[in-house]
């Protein structure tokens, strides 16, 4: 079989005045080689590039015109695209690359071509708009897929759904579906109540693991139940031991006692209240009274058997504070839930009656010098009042525990026991006969001499005390059992103890109503109260023998102990329902 060779490709040799480097387009007319053509071949392609060099003229200025008209430089590149070259070679190549036709191309008879669009203002690589590299990814049917095709069995559509119906139920489960598995899955506290550490069986105070607790750890178990003077049981709420030495009370020390740094001007103390004069060393609470200059004063505070010293333990209703007058005024010592004149300005009318009022005083002067009642049952509506309602007597009385003081006829010692309250009886005179009020041991306990004055009327009863508890040598327990029945206010009383017995007690009836001063009955305390300590110095309460008092002068407390009735309910709080007190603080 006899085969003609295809033709070499021309080589191009740069002019002397054209660049070398510069690519020259293909001819954009025909130049074949002279050969013999086989009828079963077709004619190869020529690249010859005479004829371009016979249309570009010589020199720099038609190399620049050639470039920008596309005939220099327009068909090199991958992108580069020679339709014409094709068609004078009687070949198809589909696409923008410039490669010559494969061997099975060859073989082909040409297609028709279409003719050739010339323009003389456009070059061809800006008009020609063949297909981009980049369009079989932009192609849907590339791979022989019809994506506008649809199936309910597909098994990628049914992926899909699947996912996002995982998706939703998690997210139900989560945010509806958990919390209510775990509400009625969950193991209910041993504690009872609520909150953060829960509510305790009182229902008011939390307990918070970690921190102090109302009851100190080192209370004895023995000390958690009491039998009261009534034989009822009563448990114990709240304890201190005073155990862990080197406690500071300044404010925000501590989670149950604040000391105050103020002069306790109401009694004309000589001493001011310092923070620093109290800590606890020993397994005791020491409060200490020196003798130095302090604010103007001559004395600090925060005990040897001398006159002058005024130790106290006192509670006193939560609505006033003490040593502040503004809190106490028209509160202290009130203790009355009637709308009389007993709730009047010195308890009198604006008539001037009752006459006793005016000479009830032990003295013969006027009975009371206080300012009214300034929560009283006589309260207007809408009116300032903590409630819970306006026709509610509100007040500040006082119990003491203990208020010790010498008796300089025998120079023993002794413990004043009272209940401050107001209105007045005449003359101060409260109802000391039995069974209103029992003394026990009349041996070493009597009724008080001072029975009030014009601003207080005292309930109080005195007795003697072990001179060995002095000077830091031993000790005595205080204290006072103190019940009220809001519905069945006859049943209230307070008893107190020193020494550890009973000493003395009053009921109800102690506090009656009296048709002289024409005040109704005055009321066991129903308000919550708070505890007060303190070692202080007052010529009102006793006068000082300055040439036997030892300074440093200290009182120890070995512990404080708070129990309450069975079956108490609200009784560890300072804001009782019945007797709210916060938000009038507040």
């Amino acid at each position: 079989m006899s085969h003609t060779s295809r033709p070499r490709r021309a080589q191009y040799a740069a002019g002397p005045q054209e660049y070398a480097a510069v690519p020259q387009s293909p001819s954009k007319g025909p130049n074949r080689a002279s050969s013999s053509r086989q009828p079963t071949r077709p004619p190869t392609r020529n690249t010859s590039v005479s004829s371009t060099q016979q249309l570009l003229q010589t020199g720099r200025g038609a190399i620049a015109a050639g470039v920008a008209t596309g005939a220099i430089g327009g068909g090199y590149g991958p992108y580069s695209y020679h339709p014409d070259s094709g068609r004078e070679a009687g070949a198809h190549n589909g696409t923008r690359f410039s490669s010559s036709p494969s061997e099975q191309q060859s073989m082909l008879p040409p297609p028709e071509m279409p003719p050739v669009q010339n323009t003389s203002t456009v070059p061809q690589y800006l008009w020609d708009k063949g297909p981009d590299l980049d369009d079989a990814l932009h192609n849907p049917d590339i791979h022989g897929r019809d994506d506008n095709s649809f199936t309910i069995f597909s098994a990628r559509g049914w992926a899909n759904a699947g996912a996002l119906i995982v998706l939703v139920v998690a997210l139900v489960t989560l945010f509806a579906g958990y919390p209510l598995v775990w509400w009625y899955t969950r193991t209910a506290p041993k504690i009872s109540g609520f909150n953060l550490g829960g509510i305790n069986s009182t229902g008011q105070i939390p307990d918070l693991p970690g921190l102090p607790k109302l009851i100190d750890a080192d209370t004895p178990d023995t000390a958690f139940t009491r039998v009261g003077s009534d034989g009822k049981k009563y448990n114990l709420v709240y304890s201190d031991e005073f155990n862990t030495d080197g406690r500071t009370f300044f404010p925000g020390d501590d989670p149950f006692w604040e000391a105050v740094d103020l002069h306790y001007w109401p009694t004309g103390d000589l001493e001011w209240y310092a923070p620093d004069a109290i800590t606890t060393q020993g397994g005791q609470l020491v409060i200490t009274l020196t003798e130095e200059t302090y604010n103007d004063l001559n004395f600090k505070s925060g005990s040897p058997l001398a006159p002058g010293l005024w130790p106290g333990v006192w509670s006193m209703g939560n609505l006033g504070r003490a040593g502040y007058g503004a809190t106490t005024e028209g509160m202290w010592p009130y203790s009355y839930d009637t709308c009389d004149l007993g709730t009047f300005p010195n308890q009198t009318a604006r008539d001037g009656t009752p006459a006793a009022a005016a000479t009830g005083s032990s003295d013969g002067g006027p009975l009371s010098f206080l300012p009214g009642q300034r929560l009283s049952a006589c309260t207007c509506p809408g009116s300032d009042h903590p409630g819970p309602k306006v026709s509610n007597g509100r007040g500040v009385p006082e119990i003491d525990i203990l208020e010790a003081q010498v008796d300089v006829d025998v120079f023993q010692g002794q413990v004043s026991q009272s209940f401050q309250c107001a209105p007045y009886n005449y003359k101060y005179e409260f109802n000391n006969a039995t069974p209103a009020t029992a003394i026990y041991n009349s041996d070493i306990t009597s009724l008080n001499s001072y029975k009030g004055g014009v601003f207080q009327q005292a309930v109080s009863a005195v007795s003697y005390v072990d001179s060995a508890n002095y000077d830091g040598q031993g000790y005595s327990t205080y204290g006072y059992e103190w019940f009220f029945d809001q519905s069945n206010r006859q049943n209230g009383y307070i008893a107190w103890f020193s020494g550890g017995v009973e000493t003395w007690s009053i009921t109800s009836a102690s506090i009656g109503p009296d048709p002289v001063s024409q005040v109704s009955s005055r009321l066991i305390p129903e308000e919550p109260m708070y505890l007060v300590l303190n070692l202080g110095m007052a010529p009102g309460f006793q006068k000082q023998d300055f040439k036997h008092l030892k300074f440093p002068s200290k009182m120890y407390v070995d512990y404080i102990r708070i129990y309450q009735r069975q079956g108490t309910k609200n009784g560890v709080t300072c804001d009782p329902p019945n007797h709210p007190t916060s938000a009038y603080i507040e």
